[in-house]
């Protein structure tokens, strides 16, 4: 398996080769090629420059280092104070070059679309679920994100059987992607009157918004049925059948959705979501003939698994995926929840960099 710094000087190479390319006047002939090219070499251009410092602070150590022969104790000294400083770069230069080299995902920058269903624990499941929602509310707001229910179905108690919501922002499924599995909680719920502590779940799906460009729907591939809309208990809250039912009838998937009193409007989110789940759908099933046997390693993405409990009796809360626990419940339900993001973001970076193999410690020759 080649070591990162083989991948880094095949890169420089490509680098070299495409400044060549562009400096030969006759690439302006072809503006196509030509604006290719160049985007080709700006792709590259942070990439390289960082590696070429990196063999640059390596060749002053190495300089450094002959000082240490010298009979100079002053002289020594400052070689071994140079060496530690370009040391802690080269390092920082290191891992910085890792990450840059594992491949991007493509999907990071889009908006996503959030499903949150309560699990087993009844209404205090639906309640949870709708904490659930209002902390992952707080924090896009918090990244000055937006966030638009698209549908959701409310308990009398005020809970959510299921909520659905669009969010859209900068890099939101960068940040959301990990969110995806059950989540439990253990707590004393507001119905409870002898003080019992009760576990209850709430599953969380986090999709990547389908583009039009990934999902093509036939449209007699679809059964859409209306009918009125109803609030919780039965209460009808609108007069008219402006709710809609889509089933895509090759897989089976349902979307309903009565939030807004137009029927087409409502036919539009509905669409949204079912275009999503098609497409995470779509994206599941070549995974899985990438791999058949998915690594029982932390993070497989599986929805089925417990990737985190919120325990309010100790104030803690732990994501079993990383082995993190935080006791300050109350702010993460505020949403301050981009430390375990992060946590998290840095463990499937450092899976990647394992598969990859471009975690060798394999030096340059």
């Amino acid at each position: 398996m080649s070591s990162m710094f083989d991948k880094l000087e095949e890169v420089e190479q490509k680098y070299r080769e495409l400044e060549v390319a562009l400096s030969d006047p006759n690439i302006f002939q072809d503006m196509e090629r030509y604006q290719k090219l160049a985007r080709e070499r700006a792709r590259l251009t942070s990439l390289v420059e960082r590696y070429q410092r990196y063999k640059k602070i390596s060749e002053e150590i190495e300089n450094n280092r002959q000082f240490l022969h010298d009979d100079d104790e002053g002289l020594k000294d400052i070689a071994r104070e140079e060496i530690a400083i370009l040391k802690k770069e080269k390092e920082e230069l290191e891992e910085n070059l890792r990450f840059m080299l594992l491949p991007k995902d493509p999907r990071d920058e889009r908006n996503v679309i959030l499903e949150i269903r309560a699990g087993t624990g009844g209404e205090e499941a639906a309640l949870f679920a709708m904490d659930l929602f209002r902390m992952y509310a707080k924090f896009a707001e918090r990244r000055r994100w937006r966030v638009d229910i698209l549908s959701q179905s409310i308990t009398g108690l005020k809970g959510a059987k299921e909520i659905i919501a669009l969010i859209e922002g900068e890099g939101v499924y960068s940040q959301m992607k990990h969110e995806s599995g059950v989540h439990r909680v253990q707590r004393v719920p507001d119905t409870e009157t002898q003080g019992r502590t009760h576990t209850s779940a709430v599953t969380v799906a986090v999709l990547p918004e389908a583009e039009d460009v990934d999902v093509v729907i036939n449209p007699d591939d679809l059964k859409i049925d209306v009918y009125r809309s109803s609030g919780p208990g039965g209460q009808s809250v609108n007069t008219t059948d402006s709710a809609v039912r889509v089933t895509h009838l090759p897989t089976g998937l349902v979307v309903t959705c009565q939030d807004e009193k137009s029927q087409h409007k409502n036919k539009a989110k509905a669409i949204k979501v079912l275009k999503s789940r098609l497409l995470d759908l779509a994206t599941k099933e070549q995974q899985d003939k990438i791999s058949k046997e998915r690594k029982s390693q932390v993070g497989s993405g599986d929805r089925s698994e417990r990737i985190r409990t919120y325990n309010f009796p100790q104030g803690r809360v732990t994501d079993h995926r990383v082995g993190l626990t935080l006791y300050r419940i109350e702010t993460i339900m505020m949403g301050d929840i981009q430390e375990i993001l992060d946590h998290l973001t840095a463990h499937f970076q450092s899976e990647s960099l394992k598969e990859s193999g471009l975690d060798s410690i394999t030096k340059p020759h």
